[in-house]
């Protein structure tokens, strides 16, 4: 008795295969998964850009399974490109868009988790500890003056980040960092929460 002949194998349908559309794509084969957080963006009457437009940026840049975050310029996508290229890309398109440099500060699944992980005022409240992103180390020279800081205000320094409490709240202190240059603060909740996305 001959054994049937083999079924033909069919194509996916990428109409119907969520794996061919990249806005569905999760999980490592598909790159690594990252943060971007962007600076000055629809915070205190700045530069508005639309989470909408921002996720659009992203995909043109030919990033994957884009999502936002609330509207304060926080973004996670997979991709298999370099980080350096990434940055690039992203910082064109913003410059572009925006009619002036973007900084764009990026962190992968690991490296949030352990920012999430070495926050040394834990037992504070996670809206008055501000992560302050910037794209290289922090050094003692950057933290040697900072102008404004009140009694209740501590600062600690991590690898490429410092973080703050802010005793009163983040939006009355008057603490300023001169000697750091282009960086980004988010507060430990929107941390920890883009920790989360970056892992589901």
């Amino acid at each position: 008795m001959m054994a049937a002949p083999p079924a033909p194998v069919r194509a996916p349908d990428p109409a119907q295969d969520p794996a061919q559309d990249p806005a569905q794509v999760r999980g490592p084969a598909h790159g690594h998964a990252y943060a971007a957080l962007l600076r000055a963006v629809n915070v205190g009457g700045s530069g508005t850009l639309p989470m909408t437009e921002l996720a659009a940026i992203c995909r043109q840049a030919g990033l994957e399974a884009v999502r936002t975050y609330i509207a304060s310029g926080n973004v996670v996508f997979h991709s298999a490109q370099p980080r350096a290229a990434i940055r690039a890309a992203l910082e064109a398109r913003l410059a572009e868009r925006m009619g002036a440099p973007m900084p764009v500060m990026l962190r992968d699944a690991a490296e949030m988790r352990r920012i999430v992980a070495r926050n040394p005022f834990a037992g504070r409240p996670g809206n008055r500890v501000g992560v302050h992103f910037l794209d290289r180390p922090v050094t003692e020279a950057m933290l040697a003056e900072c102008p404004g800081k009140a009694e209740d205000e501590e600062i600690s320094p991590g690898e490429c980040e410092f973080y703050v409490h802010y005793g009163h709240g983040m939006g009355r202190t008057k603490l300023r960092f001169p000697a750091v240059g282009a960086c980004t603060v988010r507060n430990m909740n929107t941390v920890e929460t883009l920790a989360d996305m970056l892992e589901s």
